[in-house]
């Protein structure tokens, strides 16, 4: 049951994990107007700090509150025949060649109306909620008109006010083509510039433009007149990039600023170079690898060597990640991409703040903003570890615990 917050809350004896490492010791933590006041070490803690303080829990694990920095959470109907054609062999471009994959989720979702799609969207940010997420980025791109498009967009506003979680939105009008558009590629990146992120700009609906840059999406050249376009309404630039192809997509976001380059698998040494020299996050999707059963690996030892952040997010959407458990998403990033459970969770805390940025978020630290986790676990890694629901005790956004069991 939520409960009302208080100006000054305590945590004691608690193992954090503080959005990049797991601290030596138990702590104390005292949360004060909704932000991290202070931490302290359990055993030299002075006791007349928790002078006023409500005693809110003890023991565990706390973390951050989960970010999932790369969500496709608005759309409508679900796409589980395309997932039995690919397990009997027809592959992903195959399909959406075909008029399937990102495609049948644009019919569904053109003809629901924002009260349909805020139904169907609700169910899946429950889920991701009651596996600590606090903060997460949703996605457009199943409208791909503008007045689609803009109708997305909004009904991932009026999800971030129906609960207590803060949504980041991402206008993706360079999804892919629609089919009015066939063989006029060209034209439709003019729509996306020159009418859509205008719109979304003026409406102040989007936060950040994404594009999918690859051979069923769009060249090069057409993303980036999106970012130029993007860039010219003081709109962040995230990318789709390198999921199937090499086709230079990362480092031309990075030239642009990018936040992030997101899926990145067949990413090379000198898009990392790039990445590395922006300062933009490398977003790891291992549901989407997972789902698709992909065997091209990340560069995760190249991106080590760079220092380039990585982020790991669920991708949640209907095609290829149907999937709303962020701790699922940690083990997969540790089975399948080899990451460490430090890395992973530090993907899914400082680094995934980081790709939306948002540098005050993902962190346990004086003066951040008190969105924190309490799990019933001894130990971070065990979040990696076990594929298992139910282990999150607390919910804290701003201050205020919103969950508790």
């Amino acid at each position: 049951m939520p409960m009302h917050s208080t100006s000054k809350q305590l945590w004691r004896d608690v193992q954090v994990f503080d959005g990049l490492a797991q601290l030596d010791e138990a702590m104390n933590v005292l949360v004060e107007d909704g932000r991290i006041a202070g931490l302290w070490p359990s055993r030299t803690f002075d006791e007349a700090l928790a002078q006023g303080a409500v005693e809110v829990g003890s023991g565990g694990v706390m973390t951050p509150g989960l970010i999932d920095c790369h969500t496709h959470l608005v759309y409508a109907g679900n796409r589980a025949g395309e997932f039995e054609q690919r397990l009997e062999g027809v592959s992903y471009e195959t399909i959406a060649r075909n008029g399937g994959g990102i495609l049948s989720s644009v019919r569904a979702t053109r003809t629901a109306s924002e009260d349909e799609l805020i139904a169907a969207s609700l169910p899946r940010l429950d889920a991701l909620l009651a596996d600590g997420v606090t903060t997460l980025e949703i996605k457009s791109g199943y409208g791909l008109t503008v007045e689609s498009e803009l109708k997305m967009l909004r009904v991932a506003r009026r999800l971030g006010e129906l609960r207590p979680v803060r949504v980041l939105t991402t206008l993706l009008g360079a999804h892919a083509l629609p089919p009015e558009y066939a063989g006029r590629a060209d034209d439709y990146v003019s729509l996306v510039c020159d009418e859509m992120i205008p719109a979304a700009a003026r409406e102040r609906l989007a936060d950040a433009v994404d594009v999918f840059c690859e051979g069923i999406g769009f060249s090069p050249a057409q993303c980036e007149r999106v970012f130029q376009a993007a860039r010219a309404h003081g709109l962040a630039i995230k990318a789709h990039a390198e999921q199937l192809s090499n086709l230079g997509g990362s480092a031309l976001a990075a030239r642009y600023g990018a936040l992030s380059a997101d899926h990145i698998e067949y990413l090379d040494e000198a898009g990392v170079r790039a990445m590395a020299e922006a300062g933009t996050v490398a977003v790891l999707l291992p549901g989407a690898f997972h789902v698709l059963r992909e065997t091209q690996l990340p560069p995760i030892a190249l991106l080590r060597q760079y220092g380039v952040p990585m982020a790991v997010a669920s991708d949640a959407n209907p095609g290829t990640s149907p999937i709303c458990m962020p701790t699922l998403m940690a083990n997969l990033a540790c089975t399948l991409f080899r990451l460490t459970p430090r890395e992973a969770l530090a993907g899914m805390t400082a680094h995934g703040a980081r790709a939306l940025g948002l540098h005050d978020l993902g962190r346990i630290a004086v003066g951040a903003p008190a969105d924190l986790c309490l799990w019933d676990i001894r130990q971070p890694a065990e979040l990696a570890y076990a594929v298992q629901a139910g282990r999150l005790r607390q919910r804290v956004f701003n201050g205020v615990v919103t969950y508790a069991r």
